[in-house]
């Protein structure tokens, strides 16, 4: 138990600091030698995401411009800005970041944290899987990662059928994990506790694991792949039990877009959670025309995690949300 008189030391240790540093050199040296500009967007935006289960921080600004004072939302990700730049002719770009997710914090979570994104023009998401593995290849020394389907994870892990078995069926499972009644959740609420609580802790132990194609629900700014189920082409990346990356073969329509933000905000109000506006600047950078292009969101945190062998966040920051 830490005294109050002692809550102004780090809790990350010299060691891990000098780690951060080495990392973050070796990401910035991997992308120099790939030709792929490091950029910066503003932490602060007009417009938040409208996904249901990323909640931003936000803040009011007071001043020139704003005399009745400007609501500001601190960025989950700066996957929005970036996607203007690419709009604007950039070319890759790369970020490393801060980011803010308000009601995540524990073990692997802390509401501010660093994030690495990147984006590919001409590029769809296998060929990104490609450079996230040599990517991790390089920073943690892994052999190259094993790729599944969403549906081949949740045979092989969980003998489920993703996209065939019956919601009552989903129920089932997840009741008999123990979580928490499963009588209101949506079925993507069930796939998501299914693949949280029986087939990441499986995932990616002898080598990355990239799991792809998920379901078309859950595509959030990836293009859908028609077929039958039709499906999203988008991945996540697992090390060590632990979720690390998450990629898209990026949704260039606007009006596609603007439909999944209204389909959210739809959402956000049938569950009794607060209204947030578009971001009417990322609309407007898709219909001036977003390259075709895949993108990813690494959690550089968890990255250093994983350098260190720790399953502890607060031994990679020097002052996690308790000490802030």
């Amino acid at each position: 138990m830490t005294s109050e008189r002692e809550r102004w030391r780090p809790t990350a240790s010299i060691e891990a600091l000098r780690l951060r540093a080495e990392i973050l050199a070796s990401i910035r040296a991997f992308f120099a030698e790939r030709q792929v500009l490091e950029v910066e967007t503003p932490l602060l935006a007009s417009a938040p995401v409208t996904d249901l289960h990323l909640h931003a921080l936000s803040c009011r600004y007071r001043g020139p411009g704003a005399d009745e004072g400007l609501e500001l939302f601190l960025q989950t990700s700066p996957e929005f800005a970036m996607k203007r730049l690419l709009a604007a002719d950039s070319g890759p770009i790369y970020q490393i970041c801060r980011a803010f997710r308000d009601a995540e914090a524990g073990r692997r979570h802390n509401p501010e944290f660093t994030i690495l994104e990147w984006y590919r023009p001409g590029w769809d998401h296998h060929r990104l899987m490609d450079e996230v593995d040599e990517l991790l290849g390089e920073i943690l020394g892994t052999l190259s990662g094993e790729r599944l389907t969403y549906r081949d994870a949740f045979a092989r892990h969980a003998g489920v059928d993703p996209h065939g078995d019956t919601d009552a069926s989903l129920r089932s499972r997840v009741e008999d994990l123990g979580v928490m009644s499963a009588r209101e959740l949506s079925r993507d609420d069930l796939l998501d506790l299914i693949l949280t609580h029986t087939i990441e802790p499986r995932l990616g132990h002898c080598q990355p694991t990239f799991i792809h194609d998920y379901p078309a629900s859950q595509a959030a700014l990836a293009q859908v792949r028609d077929g039958d189920p039709p499906l999203a082409e988008r991945f996540e990346v697992f090390v060590e039990g632990l979720e690390l990356a998450n990629g898209y073969h990026e949704l260039t329509d606007p009006a596609v877009q603007r439909q999944r933000f209204e389909a959210d905000l739809a959402a956000r109000r049938d569950a009794g959670l607060p209204e947030v506006p578009i971001d009417e600047h990322l609309l407007a950078a898709l219909d001036h025309g977003l390259p075709h292009c895949a993108g990813v969101a690494l959690g550089f945190d968890r990255l250093v995690m994983l350098a260190m062998g720790t399953r502890q966040i607060s031994e990679v920051l020097a002052f996690p949300i308790d000490r802030a």
